[in-house]
C-alpha cells in the first residue's frame, strides 16, 4: 500500500513538471512570437508617420507652404495623437490588443493613402490629424502585451528590444524616401508604405494573442515566480477604476512632466531634421536623411542599454538612468548647434549622440508609468504620458516652426537644451522609485 502510494505521488509530480515544462516551451514560444509581431507592427506604424517628415521639404517648394503653416499640421496632429493615445490607453485596457492594433494600422494605412492626393492646406491638415488618431491605436495594446507577457524584472529591456521598432521604421523611411520621391515623385511616399502597411495589419491580427491566459497559461507573475498563483488578483478594474488609480499616481504625473520636455526635444528632431540639416548645416535632401536616420540606428542601442542598466545595474529604478542620459543630452544638442557647418562627421555623431541619448529616456517613462500604475492599468498610465508627451510633440511642431520663422534655428536649439535639463529634473523627482512587485520580492 505505501508502495502503492509513492507510485502514485511521483506519478503525479512527474505530471506536474511535464506540465511546468510543457508551458515553459509553450511560454517561450508565444513570447518569441508575440515580441516579433509587435516589433513588425509597430515599426509599420513609423512608416506611415515619418514619412510626413520628409515630404516637409516638398510642401514647402512645391505647394508655397510656410514653416508656421506646416508646423500648425503637425501640431493639430500631435494633440490629436496624444489626446487619443490617453482614450485608446483606457479602452485598450479592457480591450483585445489583437484587435486594437490591427484596426489601428488598417485605418492609418487608408488614411496614409489619401494624404497622397491631397494638395490644399485644409484637406492636408484633416487627413493628417485622422492619421494621427489611428497611429494613436498602436502604443496601449504594445504596452499592454508587454506587461502581461513580460515580467517586471526583465520588462526594461524588454520594452527597449521593442521599442527598436521605432527607430527601425523611422531609419528605413529616412533612407527609402528621397530615392522613392527622386524615382516617382514625392506623393509615392504616402502610397507605398500604406500599400505595403495593409498587408501587415493582416499579419498582426494571424499573429498576435492578448494575453497568457488567452492561451490557457498563467500569468507572467506566476511563471517567473515572482508571485504565487493565489497571490494573483484576476478581477478587471473597470474603466473609472483604472482612470482613477492613474490620475491619484504622482509618480506617474512625474514622468508625464519629463516626457513632456523629452518629447519636445525628441519631435523636434523627427519633424524637422531633414529640413534644419538642409537650411542650417549644408546638406542634401539624401545626405540629410542619412543623417536623421542615424538617430533612429543609435537610438536603438540607446534604447537596449537604458533598458539594460534600468532592470540589472538600478534594478528597475528607471528615474536615475532617464537623469544621466537627458544631462548628457543637453550637451550634445549644444554640440550639434555649435559643430562648423563644412564638418559632416561632426553633424552625423550630434545626430547620432541625441538618437541615443533621447530614445532611452523616451522608452524609460513607458516602462515607469507601466511600473507605477501596474499591469493592469499599464496602458492607460503609458497612455497618459503619450497625451502629455505630445503637448511637448506640439510644442515642437508649431513652437518650433514658428521660432526658426521668426528667430532663427540658433534660439530654437538653445530652447531644446533648456527642455533636456528641465526633464532631467522631472526624471530625478522618481530616483528611488520603483515597481511595488519588486519591492515585495526582495
Amino acid at each position: 500500500m505505501v508502495q502503492s502510494f509513492v507510485a502514485h505521488t511521483e506519478e503525479i509530480s512527474g505530471s506536474t513538471l511535464n506540465k511546468v515544462a510543457g508551458d515553459g516551451r509553450t511560454y517561450s514560444y508565444w513570447r518569441r512570437r508575440i515580441m516579433l509581431s509587435m516589433m513588425i507592427g509597430y515599426a509599420a506604424f513609423y512608416l506611415l508617420r515619418t514619412n510626413f517628415t520628409m515630404a516637409i521639404p516638398y510642401l514647402q517648394s512645391e505647394l508655397g507652404y510656410t514653416k508656421a503653416e506646416i508646423g500648425i499640421i503637425i501640431s493639430a496632429g500631435a494633440i490629436l495623437y496624444g489626446l487619443g493615445k490617453g482614450i485608446t490607453g483606457l479602452l485598450g485596457d479592457r480591450s483585445n490588443a489583437r484587435y486594437f492594433m490591427s484596426a489601428g494600422l488598417l485605418g492609418s494605412a487608408i488614411v496614409s493613402f489619401c494624404l497622397g492626393f491631397s494638395s490644399t492646406w485644409i484637406m492636408l491638415s484633416v487627413l493628417y490629424i485622422f492619421n494621427q488618431c489611428f497611429q494613436s491605436m498602436g502604443w496601449p495594446p504594445c504596452a499592454r502585451l508587454l506587461t502581461h507577457w513580460f515580467s517586471p524584472k526583465e520588462i526594461g529591456t524588454k520594452w527597449a528590444l521593442w521599442n527598436t521598432s521605432q527607430q527601425i521604421g523611422g531609419a528605413a523611411v529616412l533612407i527609402a524616401s528621397p530615392y522613392i520621391m527622386e524615382i516617382f515623385g514625392w506623393r509615392y511616399v504616402f502610397y507605398v508604405p500604406a500599400v505595403l502597411c495593409v498587408g501587415v495589419a493582416f499579419f498582426l491580427l494571424n499573429r498576435l494573442r492578448d494575453s497568457p491566459e488567452s492561451l490557457g497559461l498563467p500569468p507572467i507573475e506566476n511563471h517567473h515566480g515572482l508571485v504565487e498563483a493565489h497571490e494573483i488578483d484576476d478581477n478587471k478594474l473597470t474603466t473609472k477604476e483604472i482612470f482613477l488609480q492613474v490620475a491619484q499616481n504622482k509618480l506617474v504625473w512625474y514622468v508625464c512632466g519629463a516626457n513632456f520636455f523629452v518629447y519636445i526635444v525628441r519631435m523636434f528632431v523627427l519633424y524637422w531634421a531633414p529640413t534644419f540639416l538642409q537650411e542650417f548645416k549644408g546638406s542634401s535632401l539624401k545626405l540629410a536623411g542619412w543623417q536623421a536616420a542615424m538617430f533612429d540606428i543609435a537610438g536603438m542601442f540607446g534604447g537596449l542599454i537604458a533598458g539594460y542598466l534600468s532592470d540589472k545595474v538600478f534594478e528597475g529604478r528607471r528615474g536615475r538612468v532617464g537623469f544621466l542620459y537627458m544631462i548628457v543630452l543637453a550637451i550634445s544638442i549644444v554640440f550639434l548647434w555649435q559643430s562648423p557647418v563644412d564638418q559632416k562627421w561632426q553633424h552625423f555623431l550630434g545626430m547620432m549622440l541625441i538618437g541615443f541619448l533621447v530614445t532611452g529616456p523616451q522608452i524609460l517613462v513607458g516602462v515607469a508609468a507601466a511600473d507605477f500604475a501596474s499591469k493592469k492599468a499599464a496602458g492607460a498610465a503609458t497612455g497618459l504620458t503619450g497625451t502629455v508627451g505630445y503637448l511637448g510633440a506640439a510644442v515642437a511642431g508649431y513652437g518650433i516652426g514658428k521660432i526658426v520663422d521668426n528667430s532663427g534655428w540658433d534660439t530654437a536649439f538653445a530652447s531644446i537644451a533648456v527642455c533636456a535639463l528641465l526633464s532631467a529634473f522631472f526624471f530625478a523627482l522618481t530616483w528611488n522609485h520603483r515597481a511595488k512587485v519588486l519591492d515585495k520580492r526582495n
